[in-house]
C-alpha cells in the first residue's frame, strides 16, 4: 500500500468510486481509494438481505457516463447494482488504486506540513486531499432495547445479514419500517411461521411501479444509447419535480395522499390494523 499519495479516498461506494473515476479521466493517478471492505460497492456490497434493491429508478441510479443497458427492472435489485460497480471500477481502471481491507481508523490535519494523516488498520496514509466518500447506510445501527443484548435466539440487522440462518418455520420479529423492512418483510413472510413488525412511526405506502425491463428495451438501448439518455432525463426531471412539494408546496402532496391511502386501504381490510398503520402527517415531513 502506497503511504503518500496526493488524493486519498474514503470508500469505495457510488461516491468513492465515481470520485475515483472522474480523477482518472482527468489524467490524475495519484490517488488511493481506502475501502475498509473485501470488494467494492459501499452499501450496495454490505446489504445482501432478502429483497434488497435500490428505491430509485435503474436508469437514474446510475453513474450518468456509464449507462447501463442490461438492468433487468426498472428498479434494479442489489446483486445487479452490485455487479454493476464492480464492473465500473474494472471498466474505468481504478482497480489499481483501490486498497481493499483497510480501515481508516483516525484523521487529522497537520498544518505544518500541509497533510492529511490517515491512521489505518495498514499503517498511516499521508495526503494533501482527503475525500470523505462514506456513506451512512453501510453502517448498522441497533436499537437501544432493554434485555436485546441477553436475548438467546438468532438476531441480526438487515445490514448485516445472516444468510446462513434458515427462517423456514421460525417465528421472526422485524423492528422498524423504514425502506429496508418494506422490502425484506414481504421477502420473507412466506417462509415463516409468524411474523411481527413493530413500527414507530407509520410510513407512507405507494403501489410500486417496478417492472421486467423487456429484452426488447435492452437491446434498444444498446442499439441507441441515446434513447437510454432520454429516458434517463425524463425520471430526473419527474423526481425533481416532486421536490417542489416536498419543500415548496405541502399542499401538492395531497394528490400523493390519496393515491397512498386509497392503496393502503385496498390492501388492509381489518379497520383496526388500518387505523394503526395509516400515517397522520404531510409526505416529506422530517418525523423524530
Amino acid at each position: 500500500m502506497r503511504n503518500e499519495v496526493d488524493i486519498a479516498i474514503v470508500g469505495s461506494g457510488f461516491s468513492g468510486l465515481g470520485m475515483a473515476i472522474r480523477l482518472k479521466q482527468e489524467g490524475r493517478h495519484d490517488f488511493v481509494v481506502l475501502e475498509r471492505g473485501d470488494e467494492v460497492g459501499g452499501t450496495w456490497h454490505y446489504n445482501t438481505y432478502p429483497g434488497c434493491a435500490c428505491d430509485v429508478p435503474s436508469h437514474l441510479y446510475s453513474f450518468s457516463f456509464a449507462p447501463n443497458p442490461d438492468w433487468t427492472q426498472t428498479y434494479s435489485p442489489q446483486p445487479e447494482i452490485g455487479a454493476y460497480l464492480r464492473r465500473c471500477a474494472d471498466d474505468f481502471g481504478v482497480r489499481p488504486h483501490i486498497e481493499l481491507n483497510t480501515t481508516v481508523e483516525f484523521a487529522e490535519w497537520d498544518e505544518e506540513r500541509v497533510r492529511w494523516l490517515l491512521d489505518t488498520n495498514r499503517g498511516r496514509v499521508e495526503a494533501r486531499v482527503l475525500v470523505a466518500g462514506m456513506g451512512p447506510l453501510a453502517e448498522p445501527k441497533y436499537p437501544d432495547i432493554p434485555g436485546l443484548a441477553s436475548f438467546k435466539g438468532a438476531k441480526f440487522h438487515s445490514a448485516r445479514w445472516d444468510h446462513s440462518h434458515d427462517l423456514s418455520g421460525e417465528r421472526v420479529a422485524s423492528i422498524g419500517t423504514g425502506a429496508s423492512a418494506i422490502q425484506l418483510v414481504p421477502s420473507i413472510q412466506p417462509d415463516v411461521a409468524r411474523l411481527h413488525v413493530f413500527q414507530r412511526t407509520p410510513p407512507w405506502v405507494f403501489p410500486h411501479s417496478n417492472r421486467p425491463v423487456t429484452r426488447a428495451e435492452r437491446r434498444l438501448y444498446r442499439m441507441f444509447p441515446a434513447l437510454q439518455r432520454l429516458v434517463r432525463g425524463s425520471v430526473y426531471v419527474m423526481r425533481e419535480t416532486a421536490v417542489l412539494g416536498f419543500v415548496k408546496r405541502p399542499r401538492l402532496m395531497r394528490l400523493a395522499e390519496l393515491v397512498a391511502r386509497r392503496h393502503m386501504r385496498r390492501q388492509i381490510s381489518d379497520p383496526e390494523l388500518l387505523r394503526k398503520v395509516e400515517p397522520d402527517y404531510t409526505i416529506g415531513c422530517k418525523r423524530i
